[in-house]
């Protein structure tokens, strides 16, 4: 098996030697950070995420800083959701797109201070993209990647674990909320956040020379919950119906193509990036939508790394974007990106990997 050659363009993160000390089997690349994707065991990774409290390590998902005179001003023109009353310590999840209203990123934006923002963000180059904007517009700013690096702790104990070292303030954080707070000397920013829909907390290290302390506090604190190793993890964002920028959508999707569009302010300014494009799409109509696909069939199916055709009456009406086996539902189970021609509870047929299997669509999320 070829080795990943190690490069400066591809680092560990904070915690990888921790991982790796945890057993990890496998990495992938996100922002140029190998995050972990499984631990050997991926029965029990999943049942600590449903039942117990799980930590992770999201270093990969990095801050895009925007301080500055005009910070406020750049954040809410790269944001075609409204930040006029976001207040320090909030954050909001914002779908950002291109000028022509295609979804590029959907970064949780954290406010900081009134001159101060970070973008937390999915897989792309988001920094590049604001330097562009604020370039372009003349505006006052710096723009960083700051030493900052996110833990994850996430499952119905996540709150037992976090408010044992924190204390129990943490418990009265709303969602998407942050404060900071200080252990064993390692400054960190606690927000109520995670790429779950289990709960949780994502733990924001100011300081990566400290990862695995910060990765040993939280292992002890969760020893009597049974905390385990864990990352993102697949079947469960797709159970409960939780879109993978990038991954569910393509150069030309848009926030209404795939649930967003409740994020989508018509109404901010015009020189926010994409709303004009995203009004007209908004009064002409969109061609796609998301739903989920419910194949037939008991025995399961590998996650796959590719878009597979889905097809009515021997037509293309769209592509399964990501599918599992689903624990929950004992069945195997996608999002599909389809025109709106289409719609829950219709016969299709995915082809995948030399195979038609039949299927039907439904509503997200899965129940």
């Amino acid at each position: 098996m070829p080795e990943i050659a190690p490069h400066t363009r591809l680092r560990p993160s904070p915690y990888y030697e921790a991982t790796l000390a945890e057993g990890v089997t496998s990495f992938t690349p996100y922002n140029q950070v190998l995050i972990p994707m499984g631990y050997g065991d991926p029965d029990a990774e999943y049942d600590r995420l449903m039942n117990g409290v799980s930590m992770w390590d999201v270093g990969g998902q990095r801050q895009v800083q925007i301080k500055g005179r005009d910070a406020a001003s750049l954040t809410q023109i790269l944001s075609p959701r409204d930040l006029s009353k976001q207040v320090v310590g909030q954050g909001k999840y914002v779908p950002m797109c291109n000028h022509a209203g295609t979804l590029i990123n959907d970064p949780v934006v954290n406010k900081l201070d009134d001159d101060l923002f970070w973008l937390s963000i999915a897989d792309s180059d988001m920094r590049l993209w604001a330097r562009s904007i604020a370039a372009e517009r003349g505006l006052e700013v710096e723009i960083t990647q700051p030493d900052v690096s996110p833990m994850a702790v996430q499952g119905p104990m996540a709150p037992d674990v976090v408010a044992s070292i924190f204390g129990n303030w943490v418990r009265d954080l709303q969602y998407f909320w942050f404060d900071e707070a200080v252990i064993c000397g390692i400054q960190v920013k606690i927000a109520r956040s995670g790429f779950s829909k289990q709960g949780g907390f994502e733990i924001y290290l100011m300081d990566g020379s400290r990862g695995t302390e910060l990765w040993n506090i939280v292992r002890e604190a969760g020893r009597p919950f049974d905390i385990g190793p864990g990352y993102p993890n697949p079947c469960e964002r797709i159970e409960s119906g939780l879109l993978s920028c990038g991954g569910d959508t393509d150069d030309t999707t848009n926030p209404f193509e795939v649930r967003l569009g409740k994020f989508v302010d018509l109404e901010v300014g015009d020189d926010v990036i994409g709303i004009r494009s995203l009004r007209k799409i908004k009064e002409e109509g969109f061609r796609r939508h998301q739903l989920g696909v419910v194949l037939k069939g008991e025995m399961p199916s590998t996650n796959h790394s590719r878009w597979y055709d889905i097809r009515v009456g021997g037509k293309k009406v769209g592509d399964m974007t990501n599918g599992t086996w689903s624990r929950k539902f004992r069945r195997n189970i996608g999002f599909a990106l389809v025109s709106c021609a289409h719609g829950s509870g219709e016969l299709v047929k995915v082809q995948k990997d030399g195979w038609e299997i039949e299927g039907f669509l439904c509503e997200l999320p899965f129940r």
